[in-house]
């Protein structure tokens, strides 16, 4: 496992956050986690 920081564009708004991934993970894989966590942390 490994910690990611990855900004995602959401709603034409730039969010940063950071992710625990597998080291195999593909990069569509983190980003859509990394948008559902964006969504969680700011009830959007």
């Amino acid at each position: 496992m490994i910690e990611v920081i990855i900004t995602v564009n959401y709603k034409d708004r730039y969010y940063q956050t950071n992710v625990i991934v597998n080291k195999n993970m593909t990069f569509e894989k983190i980003n859509r986690l990394a948008e559902e966590q964006i969504k969680k942390q700011w009830n959007l």
